[in-house]
């Protein structure tokens, strides 16, 4: 991957995500000298990764510099801070890309001023190069900007764009709590497990790989998820009987439709 001739990367935040982030770029082509990290303490595996490949580190704006990309990458708690002394960086040529969580447009707008932004809600698996993330771009974004930035951001995995800002609360509700959703599916197979007579460890095993296994078929497979249910269903079967439940009026679909709603609810109250 080329860097935009506009400038350098600046990534604001070398945490978790950020890290991930800038590990992505670095495995897919990035040079590391097109790359400025500003962050008070990286951690000291991150510190020797910036170290090992060039990478310039700041522990505040540097001076002089325009970049063709500032990304975002820290906590959302600390935006209203962390963002004010790096106002000066954005140049007419600088897209800004934000994965802070609830924090919008208009948010990063009234601390960096008005600019080409993205708004971006990845999950954790990023972490591991295996995430999804949503994105939205205001109008100021160009073609290549938005080229450029779907680049970057999909070291981590694929990236979906949506039509509006508000559509990232939807995306917040399925993939960015999503992991969680899936956490607890197996905390609750386990648990089933261990009712019906199994030792709690091996029930958490046998629901951990079962989960895992089932999420990297689905990944490799061509088909969708209810043709590979399908597929495992024998008619009047144990899958059936079970899915007879889970499958009712009153089973997993009303409970979905009820969390989704409410991270949704939540994600529309962070953003304000």
């Amino acid at each position: 991957m080329s860097v935009a001739a506009s400038g350098p990367i600046v990534l604001i935040g070398a945490g978790n995500m950020g890290g991930a982030m800038l590990a992505g770029w670095l495995k897919s082509g990035i040079s590391g000298a097109s790359v400025i990290v500003i962050d008070p303490g990286p951690q000291p595996a991150m510190a020797k990764l910036i170290a090992d490949n060039g990478v310039r580190h700041e522990t505040a704006a540097p001076e002089g510099v325009k970049p063709g990309v500032i990304f975002v990458a820290v906590k959302p708690q600390v935006i209203d801070q962390v963002l004010p002394p790096l106002k000066g960086l954005v140049g007419p040529e600088t897209v800004i890309v934000s994965v802070a969580a609830g924090k919008t447009i208009a948010n990063l707008e009234s601390h960096l001023g008005e600019a080409a932004t993205v708004r971006a809600m990845p999950n954790t698996p990023a972490m591991i190069g295996r995430g999804v993330t949503g994105a939205y771009a205001n109008a100021r974004v160009t073609d290549a900007q938005r080229d450029f930035v779907h680049a970057l951001l999909k070291v981590s995995g694929p990236v979906e764009w949506v039509a509006s800002e508000g559509d990232i609360d939807a995306v917040t509700a399925v993939s960015g709590s999503g992991p969680a959703y899936v956490f607890y599916l197996v905390e609750c197979m386990a648990e089933a497990g261990r009712k019906a007579g199994l030792p709690a460890d091996l029930a958490m095993r046998l629901a951990r790989e079962t989960v895992a296994g089932a999420g990297e078929l689905l990944h490799q497979s061509p088909d969708d998820a209810s043709r590979l249910r399908q597929n495992v269903t024998s008619p009047g079967g144990t899958t059936a009987a079970a899915l007879s439940v889970l499958m009712a009026d009153d089973g997993m679909q009303p409970l979905f439709d009820k969390a989704i709603a409410a991270a949704r609810s939540r994600a529309e109250e962070l953003a304000g």
